[in-house]
């Protein structure tokens, strides 16, 4: 049985950091990844998702990020992880999908099908595109329209002409929104009142923010249900339709031909979209007992700043990358490095 110094679950930013500093430590490891071909998340985002409509994807190490462009950001960003994994000659098996973690007399196990690793720690990468967050509502299983999440987004042109609920409060529903309200009728519902950032919150404070909740052991909250939302270029001709200011209440029940506010007014819709987010993707570390009585993992304060807070506080072993303050492509570099050298601390001194 070969036992390995350290293995990474996962080959988006994250992963692909955390390999490079690995090995850049001199570390031996394994990168386990559940996809067939390299790309992470991005690989599968929609075709509309162009590079000039992307947040912004931060550098890997050594290695600048692709500029903003009309091309498709899922065919640029796995092209470029693929040659970053050429280049660095990083350890990734592919597809492995990895459905638990254990403990099995002081080393930990990573199983996959027939497959197993064992290893003295672990790096988690894993993301949150595998676990989309549908909210369950009466009547949703009657609804004889189609519904849709954000991991399929069909694209705008497959709306065109319908009558569309799009149901969130993020980034991404003002961004389908702003591709839809032009060629369909679009209804935008949200639980709370959208914030817009007026440009007075930084993402450091955001980031912050979302740390608190992560050493609390709270689950841990989008960078942008507090940073706020804010219209770009794309969205200016939607925002003309009215759209955004015509923002409706979650409506209390799903109906087979629509949707029926509190208020007992009824929508006809043909559609609707859930863009309501994921939630980190973590239930194969469910064996370790990691999570807390409050529902999250519990993280200790990182060593530089609150996105190199990668590092179980239940079992220092175990380092978690994208989860948290770090659930973002500069976070995960950042994340990538101190899980990386957390690690190497830990085989140290065990």
């Amino acid at each position: 049985m070969q036992i390995h110094e350290c293995v990474v679950i996962g080959a988006g930013q994250g992963g692909l950091s955390a390999s490079f500093h690995l090995r850049r430590v001199g570390v031996e490891h394994v990168v386990l990844d559940a996809n067939t071909r390299p790309g992470g998340a991005w690989q599968h985002r929609w075709d509309s998702l162009s590079m000039d409509d992307v947040h912004g994807v931060a550098d890997l190490p050594d290695a600048p990020a692709p500029g903003g462009s009309g091309d498709r950001a899922n065919e640029v960003i796995a092209q470029w992880f693929d040659e970053y994994e050429e280049a660095h000659e990083l350890p990734v098996l592919r597809p492995v999908h990895v459905g638990r973690v254990t403990d099995e007399g002081g080393l930990i196990v990573a199983h996959a099908a027939e497959q197993s690793w064992t290893t003295r720690t672990l790096i988690n990468a894993t993301g949150t595109w595998t676990r989309p967050f549908i909210p369950t509502y009466p009547g949703q299983r009657d609804f004889a329209g189609e519904q849709w999440h954000t991991v399929a987004y069909p694209g705008a042109e497959h709306f065109r002409g319908t009558r569309v609920v799009v149901v969130g409060g993020g980034a991404s529903a003002v961004q389908f929104i702003g591709e839809i309200a032009t060629i369909a009728h679009v209804i935008w519902v949200t639980r709370r009142e959208p914030v817009w950032n007026d440009g007075g919150f930084s993402g450091r404070e955001a980031i912050e923010l979302v740390q608190r909740r992560v050493r609390e052991g709270r689950p841990p909250a989008s960078v942008v249900s507090v940073t706020g939302l804010a219209l770009r270029p794309q969205e200016m001709a939607a925002a003309r339709t009215g759209v955004y200011d015509r923002r409706r209440p979650m409506f209390e029940r799903i109906e087979p031909d629509g949707v029926r506010w509190a208020d007992g007014t009824h929508e006809q819709v043909d559609a609707i979209l859930w863009a309501t987010g994921f939630r980190p993707a973590v239930r194969h570390l469910a064996p370790l007992g990691l999570r807390g009585a409050r529902g999250g993992i519990a993280l200790l304060p990182g060593s530089t700043d609150v996105q190199t807070s990668v590092t179980s506080a239940v079992d220092p072993r175990v380092q978690l990358v994208g989860y948290g303050p770090s659930a973002s492509t500069i976070g995960g570099n950042r994340a990538g490095r101190a899980a990386a050298l957390a690690v190497r601390r830990q085989l140290a001194h065990p």
